[in-house]
């Protein structure tokens, strides 16, 4: 995947605002700018059973559906007394310039022994596995372009190839676009 063509398909996948590309990046707490992906390192990730549950949303309403989606995968989890195994997710399975079809996910401890009813469109499934580049955002998610930029850099400089498969798990929770103290672990999927 070029380099155009994997910004381009990273940046469709979120909200924020396209105003970051005119700013130099911004200083983060541990000296690093918010876009740098010079901590890239090699994960495996390991298929684990998870509350999926699928949708789409524009550019500006993207962050808001995501927050929507993982609340109603915790009520849903809530409801059918299942654990959690790990933060949240959101898997992007398609982009184009108007918005994104995304599968958010919450891992569970394990799979139920039976499964539960859940409210339509949620289902149970797992969460995606395989070889991965793991590259850390720490700012608002309004600032996410600019880490995605910093990856495609990182990505091309060390010939690394992209799949078109990434996926963002959040490690903390903060209800705003613009809420500073953001932190997403971002897997991209490599051949």
């Amino acid at each position: 995947m070029s380099n155009l063509s994997f910004t381009r398909f990273a940046r469709v996948a979120f909200t924020g605002l396209m105003l970051t590309f005119a700013f130099p990046a911004l200083a983060q707490s541990d000296g690093r700018s918010v876009g740098d992906a010079s901590g890239g390192q090699a994960v495996e990730l390991t298929a684990r059973p998870a509350l999926v549950l699928a949708g789409s949303a524009d550019w500006e309403e993207g962050f808001a559906k995501l927050n929507k989606a993982f609340a109603d995968l915790r009520t849903a989890m809530d409801r059918a007394n299942l654990k959690p195994a790990g933060r949240p997710m959101a898997v992007f399975v398609d982009t184009d310039d108007q918005g994104f079809k995304f599968q958010a996910m919450l891992p569970l401890e394990a799979a139920p022994p039976a499964t539960p009813s859940f409210p339509a469109p949620i289902k149970l499934g797992e969460t995606p596995a395989g070889k991965t580049m793991k590259f850390e955002h720490r700012s608002a998610y309004d600032d996410i372009d600019s880490t995605y930029e910093a990856i495609t850099a990182y990505l091309d400089e060390k010939g690394i190839e992209a799949k078109p498969v990434f996926v963002e798990q959040y490690l903390n929770d903060v209800t705003t676009a613009d809420d500073t103290a953001l932190q997403v672990d971002i897997f991209v999927f490599v051949k």
